[in-house]
């Protein structure tokens, strides 16, 4: 899971899985592939930067084992 900002502040983690597009318009809108749609405080780069992140933690976990 990536940690993010909503607007307001509070920080949420999200399943980057579930991620279908992040636009900036000129919030960041995270649109979900469950068609929910999330208005965030990080751009759209940091967000790709923590799904690499992510996802190196993943698979090197995974190799591992």
């Amino acid at each position: 899971m990536i940690l993010l900002s909503r607007l307001n502040g509070v920080d949420f983690y999200l399943n980057p899985n579930l991620i279908e597009t992040v636009e900036k318009t000129p919030d960041t809108v995270i649109k979900l592939t469950t068609e929910h749609t999330i208005i965030v405080r990080e751009s759209p780069e940091e967000i790709r930067k923590r799904i690499i992140e992510y996802n190196r933690e993943i698979f090197q976990s995974k190799t591992e084992i």
